[in-house]
């Protein structure tokens, strides 16, 4: 007998796997273990990116435009509705706002369910990206209007809650973190056999981008700095850890760095741990688990100053923020690190020190601790 009943929509679930599928698995998982029995209905593909946790019912979606390894759902198909009506759940979690989050919480209000939301994407700030900004007052207008119908908006950080309630969000927000798997990012994972196969010396100093290749995670900016660099400091090199349709633009861009591909895993690991500095100036996250692995892998970081990374990095203490306009300042930033390797010491253990306090368990405990509250 389960303790109640979940029923999650969501954008992405196995069709790809990013940070967002990652995080929704990781918390279905968490669920079934605490007797939480849980439905996922969300878009899928022939051959999906990922295994996926629990029962999961596909919907209609389509490619999106220009990005064909997104999905965007259609609809709330009569066999979704079919699985809900038999499943009866006791809430009714949404992830996306989208034509399914839009479908889902009208069937919830039809059926008289409580609905909860996670904010997981930062959709306003991927709009200046494909010179959309014009809609984003119409969008605002649909979030705060779709946010209304929420007993609770969960957000990964203090800094984007304060930002959504200068939006005009006025749902109850409830901070829900991401974690972190300390004892698989460690920085005791260097190994100069890894930098040495990856045709990295000694002495080099390594400036790592990891995430999805994509335009919108700023990686001009992370060029535009690194070759700077370069031009001044011969042990400066650049590594580059993901796979996107921006990959081959940035080849063009940085021809010199280290091309990883894709990795999962112990690799993934490696590639931190054996990296100098972790430099992430994408101002599109809502939380940034790539700088909260690269902390528990034991990197200085430099990310931009925006809502999702900020709270994660302590300026000068674990790293730096800079606006992404001012490519002037990511520059200096790095090369303090990259001429002094006690400041760069100092910064890694204040990194190390901060993320050990983001545990999983806690963080999925607490979310679990606000479904309780609502029912």
């Amino acid at each position: 007998m389960s303790r109640f009943k979940v029923a999650l929509f969501t954008g992405n679930y196995n069709h790809i796997r990013d940070g967002v599928s990652l995080t929704l698995n990781r918390l279905v998982r968490f669920l079934l273990d605490q007797d939480v029995d849980v439905r996922v209905f969300g878009p899928t593909i022939d051959q999906p990116a990922m295994d996926h946790e629990g029962i999961f019912i596909a919907v209609p979606s389509v490619s999106l435009p220009g990005r064909p390894e997104y999905r965007m759902s259609t609809s709330l198909s009569s066999e979704a509705k079919r699985h809900l009506r038999d499943f009866k759940p006791d809430l009714v979690h949404i992830a996306t706002p989208d034509v399914l989050g839009y479908k889902a919480l009208r069937w919830a209000m039809d059926h008289d369910k409580p609905v909860v939301s996670s904010y997981h994407t930062h959709f306003p700030s991927y709009l200046k990206y494909y010179k959309l900004s014009v809609l984003e007052p119409l969008l605002w207008k649909y979030l705060n209007w779709f946010y209304s119908h929420c007993e609770q908006l969960y957000v990964p950080t203090p800094s984007m809650a304060e930002w959504l309630k200068e939006q005009g969000v006025q749902t109850d927000l409830k901070i829900w973190a991401r974690g972190i798997e300390t004892d698989k990012f460690d920085p005791c994972k260097r190994d100069d056999a890894w930098r040495e196969k990856h045709g990295i010396q000694p002495d080099d100093v390594v400036i790592t981008f990891i995430s999805r290749l994509v335009w919108e995670k700023n990686l001009e900016l992370y060029a535009t700095v690194v070759k700077r660099l370069q031009q001044k400091y011969k042990q400066v090199r650049a590594m580059v850890v993901g796979e996107g349709p921006a990959g081959d633009g940035l080849k063009q861009m940085l021809p010199n760095a280290v091309y990883t591909g894709f990795l999962t895993g112990e690799e993934l690991a490696k590639s931190y741990a054996n990296s100098d500095v972790f430099f992430f100036p994408s101002d599109t996250e809502t939380f940034g688990n790539v700088t909260l692995e690269a902390m528990a892998s034991g990197l200085p970081c430099v990310v931009a100053d925006a809502v999702g990374s900020k709270s994660l990095v302590d300026h000068e203490e674990n790293g730096y923020l800079a606006p992404v306009e001012n490519t002037d300042l990511f520059y200096s930033y790095i090369e303090k690190l990259v001429l002094n390797p006690d400041l760069r010491k100092k910064m890694a253990d204040a990194s190390l020190q901060k993320a050990k306090q983001y545990s999983w368990q806690n963080i999925n405990g607490n979310l679990l601790s606000y479904y309780e509250q609502v029912l």
